[in-house]
């Protein structure tokens, strides 16, 4: 190994056996190390394949907080890895390259955040879990897509909130709850930039087609939905509805879930405003590759770190939302 593989890539760039069956290797490699894979929805195809559990930000972060293996492999992007860090502080958790960020996250740092708070005293602090450590220890509740409006409604009518930092999603929130939450003003680059012309086309070329789409999505994508949620629930929905073509606003990683549910429908992705290829991809999430997890899971690295005293304030607000998601049942 060298060190500066790491510094230089983010992830252990060391040659591959030759005649390696990669699948089989990342098995036994689990097995021996007591080992989980935890991937999200908007990973590569195989990588989802080979995962333990698949799902979204909600659904990894209670495996997280549940399991039992003694490494947590986090196919997904830095603060999912770091969520699973703060939730299970005596486990070692790695994920394949560190340069796999978000674009969410970035888009709010703890100094600015913090001056935002400090300049609207008296405000509960919600903040979606696509965010750093350093934001979840400035935060009362941390929420996902799939609980927001429900976290949102438990809390009195009269309740001063700060929502961070998808101003896409806390928008959407505010329009279906009625409440008027303070609102910090990041996006993510991957639903912020949806093209609702190109949308609109397919919906022309495919009238019996439904679109669905993500809350991250900008007001005008989500005004010609049809459905509208976590990623999870998008997922559902095109399990249980009745149509059988769909236009998805959200990272096509979730194809794959859905044509596996359901192989007789028809799944459109929907393009981005500079696309070529049809579909609007994380290039974060992308960097996860078969090879970068296999050297990952054999050597134990890169390994997710977070500073203790910013571990025990982030903790708080994860686990509150944990305890509010299971009481209301989600």
């Amino acid at each position: 190994m060298n060190k500066s593989d790491l510094e230089n890539f983010g992830f252990l760039k060391i040659p591959l056996p030759k005649n390696i069956n990669l699948a089989e290797e990342i098995s036994k490699l689990k097995k021996e190390k007591n080992a989980v894979i935890l991937g999200h929805f908007y990973i590569e195809d195989n990588l989802q394949d080979i995962s333990d559990f698949v799902g979204d930000s909600l659904q990894l972060s209670q495996q997280a907080a549940k399991t039992n293996a003694d490494i947590i492999v986090f196919l997904g992007v830095h603060f999912m890895a770091e969520t699973a860090k703060i939730l299970s502080p005596q486990k070692k958790v790695i994920i394949p390259d560190l340069k796999a960020g978000c674009s969410l996250a970035d888009s709010c740092n703890a100094k600015d955040f913090k001056k935002f708070i400090d300049d609207n005293p008296g405000h509960t602090v919600i903040s979606y879990v696509n965010t750093t450590a350093e934001i979840k220890a400035l935060t009362d509740i941390i929420v996902t897509s799939s609980n927001a409006k429900e976290i949102v409604e438990s809390l009195p009518l009269d309740e001063k909130i700060i929502f961070g930092p998808d101003k896409n999603l806390g928008n959407y929130i505010n329009s279906i709850t009625g409440r008027k939450m303070l609102l910090w003003d990041g996006a993510c680059h991957v639903h912020k930039q949806f093209n609702l012309e190109a949308i609109l086309r397919l919906k022309k070329e495919n009238p019996d087609a439904k679109i669905i789409a993500h809350p991250e999505c900008e007001k005008p994508v989500l005004i010609v939905s049809e459905h509208i949620g976590s990623t999870a629930s998008l997922l559902k929905f095109t399990q249980k509805d009745n149509s059988k073509k769909y236009i998805v606003a959200t990272e096509s990683g979730i194809l794959h879930q859905m044509k596996k549910a359901s192989p007789d429908k028809i799944f459109i992705p929907a393009p981005g405003l500079d696309s070529t290829c049809g579909c609007n991809d994380c290039n974060f999430m992308k960097l996860n590759t078969i090879e970068k997890l296999y050297n990952c899971l054999k050597y134990e690295l890169p390994e997710i770190t977070v500073e203790e005293n910013i571990r025990v304030k982030a903790e708080k607000s994860i686990k509150r939302m944990l305890e509010i998601s299971e009481k209301l049942g989600l």
